[in-house]
């Protein structure tokens, strides 16, 4: 008769299995590790988008996977155009400010006098703006160290911005590929939660799939809307750098503030140097999208799961102090997921133990 192993022998066999797992595991993350956020932002888009993949194929005949991966070549060559825009608009400023140094040709419009009632900075701004349209090389040589520190400001603001463009490039292309095979993501993504949960997988996949798609509609949604319009009234009453101003309405409104406090440089330097005409009509524009909100966030909430404003603002500050742009829209995300999931299995406990 064959005697089973000693038990000590056992223990040894699992330990070094074990070990040899979380080795393994271990040493996965650590290659996937850069790419963690590009993933987790694809997988959120294709979440999303997959829908409209949908509908695509449906209208136009084509597969699931051709539509997915038409979806994602507009979702890339709508990211391309600000990156290009960006990049070109970057040199052409910046050799139109350099010759314009050099000739002597460069001339800054005379500020009004009523900018001096702005409070706090008014009385500083208007003398400042006032030495650079009379004597701007004496304005360079008094605000030398605030200008060479805005430059630098300006310059990794804008150098974040072409970084985190590129990224949405790459998770866009990213969730092409996980639209393009969704029915086996979807029952992998079954198995593994059926694996961990004795068989709720179903609910979870069901109930994830609906937080994603309501905080990216409700939340992200509504800041791209609202910074569309911003955009528009910015270029129409002539704002320069009009796509820095619609960026940062896009992030103040993804962190749950209210978009005006990103247009207030905008609308101060119109009162300044625009006619007042156009600079009240631009205010009342911008206090129309800022509070657009109130109407759009029922519309699109409704589709999805209400996340409260407090875990949707952590979130996407939290996302972004660890992985700057793209983590601010991940973070609101993933956190929101969390926080339903958690919900979820309290409820779930609190209902078994009840009776």
């Amino acid at each position: 008769m064959k005697t089973d192993a000693n038990p000590s022998q056992q223990v040894i066999d699992n330990a070094l299995k074990l070990l040899a797992i979380v080795v393994l595991l271990a040493w996965c993350f650590a290659i996937l590790r850069p790419f963690i956020m590009l993933i987790a932002w694809g997988a959120i888009i294709a979440t999303a988008l997959y829908p409209v993949a949908l509908v695509i194929a449906g209208k136009t005949r084509l597969s699931e996977g051709k539509a997915s991966s038409l979806l994602s070549l507009i979702g890339v060559i709508l990211l391309l155009i600000p990156l290009v825009t960006l990049s070109t608009g970057i040199y052409t400023s910046a050799s139109e400010l350099f010759t314009g140094l050099q000739d002597g040709t460069l001339v800054f419009p005379k500020p009004k006098p009523n900018i001096q009632e702005l409070p706090i900075i008014g009385d500083k701004l208007y003398a400042m703006m006032t030495l650079a349209a009379t004597n701007l090389e004496g304005a360079f040589t008094k605000y030398g160290d605030e200008i060479r520190q805005l430059s630098s400001s300006a310059a990794s603001v804008v150098g974040s911005l072409a970084g985190g463009l590129l990224q949405f490039i790459i998770a866009t292309i990213i969730a092409g590929a996980f639209m393009n095979h969704a029915g086996a993501c979807k029952t992998g993504l079954m198995r593994l939660v059926n694996r961990m949960t004795q068989g709720a997988g179903q609910s979870l996949v069901e109930l994830s799939t609906a937080t994603v798609r309501g905080v990216v509609q409700g939340v992200i949604g509504v800041a791209a809307i609202q910074s569309v319009l911003a955009a528009i009234g910015l270029v129409v009453a002539g704002v320069p750098a009009a796509g820095i101003w619609a960026l940062g309405v896009l992030l103040i409104a993804i962190v749950q503030l209210p978009p005006i406090l990103a247009l207030l440089p905008a609308i101060i330097y119109l009162f300044s140097v625009g006619t007042t005409t156009t600079a009240t009509l631009f205010l009342v524009w911008c206090i129309l999208v800022s509070g657009s909100d109130a109407v759009l966030k029922p519309m699109l909430l409704s589709r999805g799961s209400n996340v409260p404003t407090l875990v949707i603002l952590l979130g996407a500050l939290g996302g972004m102090a660890m992985s700057g742009i793209i983590g601010l829209f991940v973070g609101s995300v993933v956190l929101s997921l969390g926080y339903q999931l958690l919900s979820s299995w309290l409820s779930h406990n609190s209902t078994e133990e009840s009776p």
